[in-house]
């Protein structure tokens, strides 16, 4: 079992940048593949980032991030401190949604493929 807890969002002007970042419980922490989805009013939710699992204390390797916002954001993980994060720069009013975490087996862009969720934390890029 793995409970996550996002932190980190906000209000934020175009152009400018936050870094949300995804606690989580449970010892097995590193063998979990961990992503980040949003949600905005009235749309689906979407893949934004994902990262794999690993061994390391500190691991930046293998990612895969949706095409909207590729070189803007960037996932890693701190498996000492059992947290996932997201930096987001060069924010835009589209990035406004509810950012979810989530942990599963391998880094996918389907949610539904993910085991465990976060409660969402809000991000709101004004123009």
């Amino acid at each position: 079992q793995v409970q996550l807890v996002e932190s980190g969002g906000g209000l934020v002007q175009a152009g400018g940048s936050l870094r949300l970042s995804c606690a989580a419980s449970g010892r097995t922490f590193s063998s979990y593949a961990m992503g980040w989805f949003r949600q905005a009013p009235g749309k689906e939710r979407e893949f934004v980032a994902a990262i794999r699992w690993s061994t390391g204390a500190v691991y930046v390797g293998i990612t895969d991030y949706a095409e909207s916002v590729k070189g803007r954001f960037t996932i890693s993980r701190d498996n000492a401190k059992n947290t996932v994060f997201l930096q987001m720069s060069s924010l835009k009013p589209e990035d406004t949604a509810v950012y979810y975490c989530a942990a599963g087996s391998q880094i996918v862009r389907v949610y539904s493929f993910y085991d465990y969720w976060g409660q969402g934390t809000q991000v709101t890029v004004s123009s």
